[in-house]
């Protein structure tokens, strides 16, 4: 099984270039120190009305977690997020499992349990969506 975790920031007017840069630094910084993620991706987006986004590999759901409570996530996530006018994450995996959503939004809800945080910085957002232990504002 295979996991690609995205995710994508479309930012809110008057963000810096450099809190933009500090941002994908970030999310370069998860790829680089995180051991569960196998490969990444980080960067411009373009034809979407995206900003930014990042793709993680993830070998299965253990990793999904080693990779969510990891501090460079949530370092990335408390950079990234009050930046953000739209957060958009998402999976793609060849897991067949009719559960695999379900498992997710666990792992999700586990996250932002242990980092109350997290949950006022994405109900502050004026639109996300796919952040599955929350109710989308869309």
């Amino acid at each position: 099984m295979m996991i690609y975790h995205g995710n994508r920031i479309k930012l809110r007017e008057g963000v810096t270039e450099e809190q933009a840069a500090a941002a994908l630094a970030s999310m370069h910084e998860q790829g680089r120190s995180i051991p569960a993620v196998r490969s990444y991706i980080a960067g411009r987006e373009y034809g979407t009305g995206f900003d930014w986004g990042a793709t993680f590999v993830l070998e299965d759901l253990d990793a999904y977690w080693e990779y969510l409570s990891h501090p460079a996530h949530t370092a990335s996530v408390r950079i990234g997020l009050p930046l953000a006018e739209n957060f958009q994450a998402y999976d793609l995996t060849d897991d067949l499992d009719p559960d695999f959503e379900a498992k997710v939004a666990q792992l999700q809800k586990r996250h932002i349990d242990s980092v109350p945080e997290l949950a006022e910085l994405l109900a502050a957002l004026s639109s996300h969506t796919g952040t599955s232990a929350l109710p989308s504002t869309e």
